[in-house]
């Protein structure tokens, strides 16, 4: 079996490839929705591939978020996943570690994890951020109380996890 892990960005995927991941996606979540994909665009991949078939993926695409009257530009994680037959192999550490070498790029890395994913986040030094988060919405910053818990950041100065976070909006899930 060969596997490889490859970089790339959206816009060098085919259409194939990107209905690849897309069912890739759709595979290790079960309730991905296009609101979901489209959050997982217009940045860069990782992807392990194995024999010429993607078995785990991850996206790190650019957003803005609001700390301590800052606007930190973020490298924001998403679609970090693995095909369920071939989960407990390190897929998705070299997922990770891909995604993390581009951090220079930003002030911050930042995702919303899952039950399931704060484990991998954990051991690999992110930090849960333990204050309040909200939205910058089109009617203004509003709290979301829900998401509160689930966000991790990894790198950033001068970031007190105590206080408040707040993203910039986005239709469907907004962390």
């Amino acid at each position: 079996m060969v596997t490889q892990l490859v970089m790339c960005h959206t816009a060098e995927m085919t259409p194939e490839e990107l209905g690849a991941v897309r069912g890739l996606m759709d595979e290790a979540f079960g309730d991905f929705t296009d609101h979901d994909w489209g959050h997982a665009l217009g940045g860069q991949h990782a992807l392990v591939v194995e024999d010429g078939v993607a078995v785990a993926h991850g996206a790190l695409v650019m957003r803005r978020l609001l700390h301590a009257g800052r606007s930190l530009r973020t490298g924001y994680v998403e679609g970090v996943a693995v095909r369920p037959d071939r989960r407990r192999r390190g897929h998705a550490d070299r997922v990770m570690t891909a995604l993390e070498s581009l951090a220079p790029a930003y002030d911050v890395l930042a995702l919303s994890s899952s039950e399931q994913g704060v484990a991998l986040y954990e051991s690999r030094g992110w930090q849960r951020w333990r204050g309040p988060t909200s939205v910058l919405s089109p009617s203004g910053v509003v709290a979301t109380p829900d998401d509160d818990g689930s966000v991790f950041v990894l790198g950033g100065t001068d970031l007190d996890l105590d206080d408040v976070l707040t993203c910039d909006w986005r239709d469907g899930d907004v962390w």
